[in-house]
């Protein structure tokens, strides 16, 4: 394998077909290059992602919030498949996100609420490679800003971020950049 792409975005809401199909074009398209594909293990266009992934013989790795299956399922309400792995971390939301966006060495943002905006944020600090499936609504179409506030306030992005409204051509460049970063 070649590394972890990790795809995050809404679990709920305006989840049209298009942003579904959009999501496992972007997972099918992780597993086709060779790299794992990580989630929060929640539902929603992550999952729509490890779908692709999964379909197209990707392994798939979800961290929960939870602190066995049972929670996971029962608690939660989280899905079990397609996931090649679950890593129940215990740590509930947003101590999970940092174990998730730690373990990746890129992000994909596909939409998003307030779980989404965490998961940008630690990615952002922690000079991830950043994609931003451009166009898809919540806080995704805000993230240009956010960059922009931050860099106003002298918190100039480490991080190669890309914005694209094509998810296969968003994972390009998202290879590029990891490439960019490990010098192929």
């Amino acid at each position: 394998m070649n590394g972890v792409i990790g795809v995050m975005g809404s679990a709920a809401g305006n989840l049209t077909d298009e942003l579904k199909g959009k999501a496992r074009k972007i997972g099918a398209e992780i597993a086709q290059n060779g790299y794992i594909l990580a989630t929060g293990a929640c539902p929603g266009l992550p999952l729509e992602a490890a779908f692709g992934a999964a379909e197209n013989g990707g392994t798939v790795i979800g961290f929960s919030p939870a602190k066995d299956k049972k929670e996971h399922s029962t608690v939660f309400n989280f899905p079990t498949e397609p996931f090649t792995a679950l890593i129940y971390t215990g740590f509930g939301f947003k101590g999970r996100n940092v174990i998730s966006i730690r373990t990746c060495d890129a992000v994909i943002f596909i939409s998003g609420r307030m779980g989404t905006l965490n998961e940008f944020t630690l990615a952002f600090d922690e000079s991830k490679v950043i994609g931003v499936l451009r166009g898809t609504g919540g806080f995704a179409d805000e993230f240009g800003r956010i960059i922009q506030i931050s860099a106003e306030n002298g918190k100039e992005p480490k991080n190669l971020i890309c914005f694209e409204s094509d998810p296969v051509e968003l994972v390009k460049r998202i290879l590029l950049k990891i490439g960019l970063i490990r010098g192929l």
